[in-house]
């Protein structure tokens, strides 16, 4: 039970991160209908911003750490977001009223387009960081001398996941645009025609989205201590999968999907083979779309006559 509980807990911790990315793709497909496939990307310069944001910090002899943390993360959310907003004026909104494959194909060249200008600006080595924030608690000891430990860090991302989801459910639920949104997932044009800016409702959905890709990019960044040009790619795959498991359009299933795929990879990895956790998630989301269809918390698509 000792070790169950210690994968218990990294599981939780890797699905908070996939759940922040997973956040960003339901929110673009329910307003929008198309997947943003360069979302991944847009996660993995989330963290090399951070790595470039905390550099710069230490070299000017910054030691506060949640000054440098404060700091690290307003300023990766507030270019990632640029970057969420460029991509959306660029690639998607000129083909919004195109053919259904055409936004499609732009996403994944778009995708293609920030893997590999990543990889020229910044190189295809990884880049380590030292562990920046270290400590943490010993929940129990086994008589065997297995520990089942809580860092610092692993609560951070639990805790850092549970306020935004908060926050961004606060934001969908109770503001203006959030009314705007839901109003756009229903029917653009009658939104357009009561007075709702459209294009202005769309492009925030894009911001947000990356807002938060940035800060599961940051959350990655501390908690694995490294980034790479290729993250994004298998982190953006792994969080599409968690939407669409979760149900694609659902905030809360987007979250669910997140902690089932991180709980599953955690406890194959565990228990059986690491080489074949994918194999093991892909499975389980197969099964589960063979039963329910729309996902676990998915609502059916009703057709408008």
């Amino acid at each position: 039970m000792d070790y169950f509980a210690q994968q218990l807990i990294n599981g939780l911790v890797l699905g908070s991160i996939y759940g922040l990315i997973a956040i960003g793709y339901t929110m673009v497909y329910g307003i929008v209908g198309m997947i943003n496939f360069a979302h991944g990307d847009v996660f993995m310069i989330g963290g090399f911003i951070a790595l470039i944001t905390f550099l710069i910090l230490v070299s000017l002899g910054l030691t506060a750490i949640p000054v440098i943390l404060l700091v690290v993360l307003l300023v990766s959310m507030a270019i990632t977001a640029l970057y969420g907003w460029t991509i959306e004026r660029i690639a998607y909104r000129p083909l919004r009223h195109s053919f259904r494959l055409a936004p499609m194909l732009s996403a994944i060249g778009m995708s293609f387009v920030l893997t590999n200008y990543s990889q020229v600006a910044q190189g295809a080595r990884v880049k380590p960081i030292p562990p920046f924030i270290t400590g943490g608690y010993t929940l129990h000891e086994s008589a065997d001398g297995f520990v089942i430990q809580l860092s610092n860090i692993q609560i951070m991302v639990v805790l850092t996941t549970i306020v935004l989801l908060g926050i961004f459910t606060w934001l969908v639920s109770r503001t203006r645009l959030g009314r705007d949104m839901r109003a756009c997932e229903q029917d653009q044009t009658m939104a357009a025609l009561l007075g709702v800016n459209v294009d202005r409702t769309i492009s925030m959905t894009f911001v947000i989205g990356a807002a938060l890709a940035a800060v599961a990019g940051l959350m990655y960044l501390l908690y694995y201590g490294l980034v790479d040009f290729f993250m994004g790619f298998v982190a953006g795959i792994k969080a599409f999968t968690a939407a669409v498991l979760g149900g694609i359009g659902s905030l809360p299933g987007a979250m669910l999907g997140g902690l089932a795929i991180g709980l599953i990879e955690t406890f194959w990895s565990a228990y059986f083979s690491v080489e074949y956790k994918d194999v093991a998630a892909f499975s389980i989301l197969i099964v589960v779309l063979i039963f329910m269809p729309t996902g676990l918390l998915g609502r059916p698509e009703v057709e408008k006559v």
